[in-house]
């Protein structure tokens, strides 16, 4: 895939030509200049780490949007031994927007799904943008269900805008598949780990969701709704998904903040697509962690933590909000 640059990265992309610049006029002159190619280097570095310490939460969503971000098949790839992907719904077809199997992370053995996006116009058709049909969804409680009845810990990865919006998605009733699928995980007797690694839209990521320990890649966001449509719905204008996106508060350490998301897995420097490596080790040792301490539990205290979990999400404490109006924009009074 071609290199792609996000808005905000624009001087590390005008240091980087300037580095390939001076190196090719060093190669065609014969000319060694490792001082200058340092600086320049040094310079690289301090600008991007400068840039991703002061994500604005609208950048940070640019970031999770990434198109060179790891997807799920790219971290069972990474660490997730003898995986064995299992197939279908058993009712109407196989969504390859949902991905699932069994397979061994560490000395764990468990039962990954997760959401799946495509990196080019066919991949993407293939698995419909990562928004899953209805069908999705049933793979993934059937592959649930099966990991119940043997005893298998459940890992779901979470990279979804949110379900399948379209007429199909309401003909075979994705909605009720979605509210199955909740009501199930609360009784499913074994540990469940949900990790969000690039979007967390709405209930099609909730639809995996509901686990006992909720993990979250620094650069990745979790919300009821996209800044985009939240715009769209309170200032009839998409141009404000920038102020929106701060104020849904959807960023991890908001998360975190807000007793929704447990874990923050650090992500390498200038996010997870600058080095789909080390974020995979990073996502594979927190997991590795959680599935050790989730094990000790017995079948009565998980079942417990996680329905006291989700129970104390939405507290809130009565009070003034402050103003929520966006900056005016030119088109905003035609």
């Amino acid at each position: 895939m071609a290199s792609y640059t996000l808005p905000f990265e624009k001087p590390l992309l005008e240091l980087q030509n300037k580095i390939e610049e001076l190196r090719r006029f060093s190669r065609e002159q014969g000319i060694d200049a490792p001082q200058d190619a340092a600086r320049l280097e040094t310079e690289l570095a301090d600008t991007r780490r400068n840039l991703y310490s002061s994500l604005t939460p609208w950048q940070k969503v640019m970031v999770a949007r990434h198109p060179r971000r790891p997807y799920t098949r790219d971290y069972i790839a990474a660490f997730v031994r003898d995986f064995n992907e299992l197939h279908g719904d058993r009712l109407l077809s196989d969504d390859q927007s949902i991905v699932g199997g069994l397979g061994w992370i560490g000395d764990h053995q468990v039962m990954v799904i997760g959401t799946q996006k495509g990196r080019d116009t066919k991949s993407n058709l293939a698995c419909n943008f990562g928004c899953p049909f209805p069908e999705g969804y049933r793979k993934a409680l059937r592959l649930m269900r099966l990991a119940a009845k043997f005893n298998i810990p459940i890992v779901t990865f979470i990279d979804t805008p949110g379900a399948f919006p379209g007429i199909e998605g309401e003909q075979r009733h994705v909605a009720e598949a979605i509210a199955v699928n909740l009501r199930e995980m609360f009784r499913l007797p074994v540990p469940i780990i949900a990790v969000v690694i690039g979007e967390g839209g709405s209930g099609g990521a909730l639809g995996i969701g509901v686990a006992n320990r909720i993990l979250i890649l620094e650069h990745s966001y979790y919300s009821v709704i996209s800044p985009e449509g939240c715009a769209a719905i309170l200032w009839k204008n998409r141009s404000h998904a920038d102020t929106a996106a701060a104020a849904l508060k959807l960023t991890a350490p908001d998360l975190i903040e807000l007793g929704i998301a447990d874990e923050i897995i650090p992500e390498p420097l200038g996010g997870a697509h600058s080095d789909p490596a080390a974020a995979a080790d990073n996502v594979r040792d927190t997991l590795i962690k959680n599935l050790s301490e989730l094990k000790k539990l017995s079948p009565r205290q998980l079942l417990d933590q996680r329905y006291n979990k989700f129970r104390a999400m939405g507290v809130f404490k009565e009070g003034e909000l402050p103003p929520l109006t966006p900056p005016p924009l030119p088109n905003d009074n035609e």
